[in-house]
C-alpha cells in the first residue's frame, strides 16, 4: 500500500506541531492538511477523506467524538487526548486507537502501525475474489504472532474480542489466531450476510449457527454464545427472515 493519507485535528497548536513532526518522521505516512478548528476541519476532511485522522477529543464548538460521527466511514481515527476516561468511548466509535497526552513517538509509531495494518489486511481482502463468484470474497488474511495467515472464511466459526485483539476461531483448530486489530475493524473487514455482531466481544459465522435458545444463546460447534441487548434486535430480524413461523 502507498502511504496513508493523514490529516491533524487539534485546537492546541503545540499538540499540532508534535504530531506533525511525528507523521513528517514516519515513513509511511503522509500528512495532507492540520487543523486547530474542528469546524473548518470537518468540510475538508469530507472533501479530502483521508484515510487516516488524528484527533483531539476536548475542543471548542464541535468536539471530537461528534466529529468522528460526521466524517466518512472509509476515513479511520486515531483519538489524541489528555483525558483517559473517553479511552472506552474511543471504540465504541469504530476507533483505531486512542493516544494518551503526553505523546511520545513510541506510542504514536505503534498506533500508526496499527492503522497501516488495519489498511494492508483491508486492502488484501476487497481483492480476494473466489473463483466461483465474480467479486465473492472467500478468504481475508489475518496477522498472527509476526505472520499473515490467509484464512478461509468457510473455516470461521466465530470471532472473540479483548480490547484491541481479537481471537478468530476455526474450524478443525484448537487455539483460535490471535490478532491486534478492533472488533469494530474486524467486523468491517468481513461481509455482512455471512457474519453479524452479536455481542460487543462476539461476532458469529451465520451458516454455523446450530441451535439458537430461547433466550438467545448460539450455539456453534458446542460453544454457547450470547446475543446482548444492543444486538438483539438485529439477530431476532434475522432470525425470523430465515425462519418457518406456522
Amino acid at each position: 500500500m502507498d502511504k496513508l493519507r493523514c490529516i491533524v485535528v487539534d485546537d492546541e497548536p503545540l499538540a499540532v506541531s508534535l504530531l506533525e513532526n511525528y507523521i513528517s518522521k514516519t515513513s509511511f505516512l503522509d500528512l495532507e492538511a492540520s487543523f486547530n478548528d474542528p469546524v473548518a476541519a470537518l468540510e475538508e476532511i469530507c472533501f479530502r477523506e483521508p484515510q487516516l485522522l488524528f484527533l483531539d477529543i476536548q475542543m471548542p464548538d464541535l468536539d471530537g467524538m461528534e466529529l468522528s460521527r460526521m466524517i466518512p466511514e472509509s476515513t479511520k481515527v486515531i483519538f489524541t487526548t489528555a483525558f483517559k476516561q473517553y479511552a472506552f468511548e474511543s471504540y465504541e466509535v469504530s476507533a483505531l486507537d486512542f493516544l494518551l497526552k503526553p505523546i511520545r513517538y513510541k506510542s504514536f509509531l505503534e498506533a500508526a502501525l496499527k492503522a497501516k495494518e488495519w489498511f494492508d489486511l483491508k486492502e488484501a481482502a476487497s481483492g480476494a475474489a473466489g473463483p466461483r463468484q465474480s467479486g465473492a470474497q472467500e478468504y481475508v488474511f489475518v496477522k498472527s504472532e509476526g505472520s499473515m495467515h490467509k484464512v478461509m472464511l468457510d473455516d470461521i466459526l466465530y470471532i472473540g474480542g479483548m480490547k484491541d485483539y481479537v481471537m478468530v476461531y476455526l474450524r478443525g483448530k484448537k487455539f483460535p489466531l490471535v490478532t491486534h486489530v478492533t472488533m469494530k475493524a474486524a467486523e468491517e473487514m468481513l461481509p455482512k450476510d455471512r457474519f453479524m455482531r452479536i455481542h460487543k466481544s462476539t461476532i458469529v459465522a451465520l451458516d454455523k449457527i446450530t441451535a439458537v435458545s430461547p433466550t438467545l444463546d448460539v450455539s456453534i460447534n458446542e460453544k454457547l454464545l450470547h446475543v446482548s441487548d444492543a444486538y438483539r434486535e438485529s439477530f431476532e430480524e434475522y432470525l425470523s427472515r430465515k425462519s418457518f413461523n406456522g
